[in-house]
Parts: structure tokens; sequence; C-alpha cells
């Protein structure tokens, strides 16, 4: 649990955040009731104290606890409205589907370079004509097609020859090992029909209304390195989200 490299120190923040809602859970806290201390969370779960501070804010940010000054952090009352696999936080298309139990499959439709059109290049925060790599890809769950990404992003952040590169893992993963940890993103989300072109050429055409998500990945170095558009099948994807006053 040492692990000292940026990615790692991203994993062990995550992993502590889960923890605490494993022991919240384990513990049956309910709203008002306090939650253990930074060092006695440090000590159980075996990590450093900032490691545990960062988790809480996260938690926080959540509405899941509170902070009283001088006192200590305490449940909210909007931790009983938690919801599963919220929208809120960030998880690749991959993570989606295996925590939804599907098994996930990946077709890779096409992969290419060229020039950042307007749209892409404002989305990305570069000059338009600048080189990108677009990414086109069905992901299956148990067979079914359920999620349909377009996904473009800067050149350099993934520099050597396209063919030797295996598209069909997670994006996410393959910019964190160049240094590209995405860890946010700006998203809208919207109702369409597919592009006719893509229902005819792979055999798409009659499944209904997909949900558009469009969304920007930020790395934790404040860089804009991906622009996503994923069509989730509308029959079978949905997504939820806690809404506080």
């Amino acid at each position: 649990m040492s692990r000292v490299s940026p990615a790692g120190r991203e994993s062990m923040v995550e992993r502590v955040y889960d923890q605490v809602q494993e022991l919240i859970s384990r513990l049956g806290l309910k709203p008002g009731d306090r939650l253990n201390t930074e060092a006695e969370l440090a000590e159980l779960f075996g990590v450093s104290r900032s490691t545990v501070r960062e988790s809480l804010r996260l938690l926080e940010q959540e509405g899941v606890v509170h902070a009283v000054q001088g006192q200590g952090r305490f449940i909210s009352a909007s931790s009983s409205l938690r919801v599963e696999r919220p929208m809120t936080k960030y998880e690749s298309i991959t993570e989606v589907l295996d925590a939804r139990g599907y098994r996930v499959s990946s077709a890779v439709l096409d992969v290419s370079t060229g020039e950042a059109d307007e749209e892409e290049a404002e989305a990305l925060g570069i000059e338009r004509g600048a080189e990108v790599i677009r990414l086109l890809r069905i992901r299956y769950g148990d067979e079914e097609p359920l999620v349909i990404s377009a996904n473009t992003l800067p050149r350099a952040t993934l520099p050597g020859p396209l063919e030797h590169r295996d598209w069909s893992g997670s994006l996410t993963a393959a910019l964190a090992a160049h240094g590209h940890h995405v860890n946010a993103s700006i998203a809208t989300i919207s109702a369409v029909e597919l592009p006719e072109e893509w229902q005819q050429r792979y055999n798409l055409a009659g499944l209904g209304p997909w949900l558009l998500v469009k969304e920007v990945g930020m790395s934790r170095q404040g860089d804009r390195v991906l622009y996503a558009a994923d069509y989730h099948r509308g029959s079978e994807m949905s997504f939820s989200v806690l809404r506080q006053r």
C-alpha cells in the first residue's frame, strides 16, 4: 500500500474513499453520527493521514459527511440518498459496464489521425487543424451493443505508431500510462438517434434512442486530453444523480 507514483496516490485515495463508505455501512452509522478521526482511519486502513484527508474531502463534496470545526466529521442527512454508480463520479466506460455486471468486450471500428475540426479544437483547447487521434468503438455487454464511443485526443498524448497500440482496452488507462491521469470531466447528456451512417454500416438500426454523453476529460494538471461522444443504448443504460439545494 506504499506506492508513491501519482497514479498510485490517486488509486489509494479512491480506495480509501470506498473503504470509508463501506465502514459507514458496516457500522450502521446514521445522519448525525460522528465518523472516526483522520488518525483512526489512517491506522485502520494503513495509509497516511493526508490520503485519508483527500478521501474525506471527496466525501464532503458529495454530501456524505460534513465537518464541524473542532468537533470532527459527521454523517450528513443526504448520505441516506446515496445512489449506486453516481454520474458525478468519473469512470471509464469499461468501469461502468464492469460494475453493472456485464461481460465486456470491444470492437474497434476505426482509428486514425487527422486535423481537429472546430468542435474538437474548442473542446480540447487546441488550435483548429492541430493533429488529433480519432477512435470509434463499440462496447458490448454480454454480446449486446451497449455503448458506441467516438473519442478524440491530441496526437501528442499517445505518441508512437497507431498500429502498435491495442485500442480495445481502456483509453483512460492508456493516457495514464503516458502521464495524463484523467480524474474529472465536464459532461452534457441528450437523447438522440444514432447517425444514419453508423446504423447502416455497423448493423445498428432499430435499436431506439440513445443517451449521448459528450464530455471533456481533464487531467490532474488541468489539461484537456480527451473529448468523448459516448452513445449509451437508451433501453439498457441509465444514470443517477443526487440533487441537493
